[in-house]
Order: C-alpha cells, then sequence, then structure tokens
C-alpha cells in the first residue's frame, strides 16, 4: 500500500509539471510572453476579461487538485488535506484580486510587483510551505 501512496503522490506531482510545460496550451493567458521576456518596454498585451479569469480559475482548480493529491497521499489525513486546500485558497483569494487589479492598472503599481502576485496565481509556491508545515506538524505528534 505505501507503494501506491508515493504512486499518487509522484502523479501529483507530474500534474502539477503538466500544468506549467503545457500552460500555454491549456489557458488563455496573453501575459505569459509579456512576463517571459521581461522586458518592461513590451507593449502591454490585449486580452479579454472574461477568457483571463476563466483560464486563471481554471489553472488554480487543476493546480489546487493536484496539490491536494500530494498532501493527501503523503499524510494520509482527510483533514490536514483539507486544511492544505484551504489555505491554498486563501492565499489564492487574496493574491488574485491584487493581480488583477495590477492588470487593471497595466502593471503600473509595478512590473516585478505584478510579476510576482501573478507566479502566487498561476504557481502552486504553497505547497511549499505546507508541506514542510505538516512533516513538522507529523513530527511533533509522533514524538519527535
Amino acid at each position: 500500500m505505501k507503494i501506491l501512496n508515493w504512486f499518487l503522490v509522484i502523479i501529483g506531482i507530474c500534474g502539477l509539471i503538466s500544468v506549467r510545460i503545457l500552460e500555454d496550451k491549456l489557458f488563455y493567458d496573453p501575459f505569459l510572453g509579456y512576463f517571459h521576456e521581461a522586458d518592461k518596454s513590451m507593449i502591454f498585451p490585449s486580452f479579454e476579461w472574461g477568457q483571463l479569469i476563466l483560464g486563471y480559475v481554471f489553472r488554480f482548480i487543476l493546480n489546487l487538485l493536484f496539490s491536494c493529491l500530494i498532501i493527501h497521499f503523503l499524510f494520509k489525513d482527510k483533514t490536514w488535506t483539507m486544511q492544505g486546500g484551504i489555505l491554498i485558497m486563501i492565499i489564492f483569494l487574496i493574491t488574485f484580486p491584487i493581480y488583477l487589479y495590477c492588470i487593471y492598472n497595466k502593471f503600473e503599481i509595478g512590473y516585478l510587483f505584478s510579476f510576482y502576485m501573478r507566479r502566487f496565481v498561476i504557481q502552486p509556491l504553497a505547497i511549499l510551505l505546507i508541506v514542510p508545515m505538516f512533516y513538522y506538524k507529523k513530527q511533533m505528534v509522533q514524538g519527535g
């Protein structure tokens, strides 16, 4: 059974990697090229608000599902899986409106600030904090 758990964790990691690799094919995001070039003098891309928001939400949902798969099969605790999912959602609910505001102002709030807000929206960075946190919590519960 332990092999199956690790296999499912690897599936979750591969899922997150696939979302990143296939981002230009799966999601509507005219800012991929804009930030990839890292040229502040590039023309601000034209875009469709509805498609943009749906693309980011779809990407978030995929990242959330793969992240919860990783958390669940690493720790085998439904409560921790729910807590991890809620933490990831809270981070998204905070950063997504900020990033949309950055877009609305055409990144005048700051190119780097907008770049990093986008990172929190499109990348599952929270899992890099959640997994060590739950691992530490597991060690504390087991007595070291």
